[in-house]
């Protein structure tokens, strides 16, 4: 995966307002997730409730290495992305770094 690529992403969609940071700002997210973005350095507790989230929101789960970097927020193991074009672009550019 090519981390700048999905760093502009999720620069573009916290820019628009579609991005909730943190486990307590995405359950509280009221209508359609896209994505949900996790960092694979989450605590088994955190795993379970990332886990959670996916189901609820009928959405993909992908996990990155590094997400506090990627979105500039301290301590930050999840991330809802609220825009679908934005979104598919995420899960494209996973795929393709992980084809690598």
């Amino acid at each position: 995966m090519e981390s700048a690529k999905v760093a502009s992403y999720l620069g573009f969609c916290r820019r628009a307002g579609k991005l909730a940071l943190g486990v307590n700002a995405a359950a509280a997210v009221r209508g359609r997730v896209y994505l949900i973005v996790a960092d694979e350095a989450a605590s088994p507790g955190t795993r379970k409730e990332i886990a959670r989230l996916a189901d609820r929101f009928a959405c993909p789960l992908v996990w990155v290495n590094g997400l506090e970097t990627l979105v500039h927020k301290d301590a930050c193991k999840v991330a809802a992305v609220r825009e679908q074009h934005l979104a598919e672009a995420i899960v494209r550019e996973c795929a393709d770094g992980a084809a690598e």
